[in-house]
């Protein structure tokens, strides 16, 4: 039996609209074809003056058709400023993220990673593990952080913590839906060689399925898991 096999209710949590299928989408699709409960939690939205509110809004609309696709039972937008997460109270955000978690009790988090580029992901992952703390009788029995194109491995080596995967979920029959997903977010999709594009998206989850004998797989840090 799996790490997939025990999860019963998967809640993932987003900086941005996309990062959820980025880092999870094989996943998710996975998790739903065998029945499961998935949440997406998306953190922020942009704002004037540094965002369109057209922009705004089809990046939302996008990502609730990839989300349609993917089979996700619900989606929360927080509506947390985009870029400016530092501006705000730690309690502020810890409330937000912690309420939702309460709420849905899923029993498998998945987060950013802790040393990815943008600090509103950094932020995120701080917020969700205040969020995942073992106390009560609820909480998430394992918490896993995925890993971003274009953040997580642009970070300075050296300088701070490395993704460094000790868990791999095998997606080699579901990368055709997690590609199709994240293509739905039209005005996030970049041409290839960019690191948002179609191709790298495919190239790397054939990467990290090579890693463990698998045709394509997603990976994550596994941060706690309680059995």
């Amino acid at each position: 039996m799996t790490m997939i096999d025990n999860i019963q209710r998967a809640m993932v949590i987003a900086p941005h609209p996309d990062d959820e299928v980025l880092g999870c989408g094989g996943t998710i699709a996975r998790l739903v074809s065998l029945g499961r409960h998935v949440e997406v939690v998306v953190a922020t939205r942009g704002s004037a003056p540094m965002f369109d509110a057209e922009q705004v809004e089809k990046v939302q609309t996008e990502a609730r058709r990839a989300h349609a696709m993917l089979g996700i039972a619900r989606t929360h937008f927080l509506d947390f400023p985009a870029a400016m997460l530092d501006s705000l109270p730690r309690a502020e955000l810890n409330q937000g993220i912690g309420t939702l978690v309460a709420q849905c009790r899923p029993d498998a988090l998945f987060i950013p990673f802790v040393g990815d580029l943008h600090f509103d992901h950094g932020l995120i992952f701080e917020a969700a593990m205040v969020a995942a703390r073992p106390v009560g009788a609820h909480y998430p029995a394992r918490v896993l952080a995925y890993e971003t194109v274009s953040e997580t491995n642009w970070a300075a080596p050296y300088l701070g913590p490395a993704f460094q995967p000790n868990l791999f979920v095998d997606i080699s029959g579901h990368l055709d839906r997690k590609i199709e997903a994240f293509s739905c977010f039209a005005s996030q999709v970049r041409p290839f060689p960019n690191e948002r594009s179609v191709e790298t998206l495919r190239a790397l989850a054939q990467v990290r399925g090579s890693c463990v004998n698998r045709e394509a797989a997603e990976a994550f840090v596994l941060i706690r898991e309680v059995s």
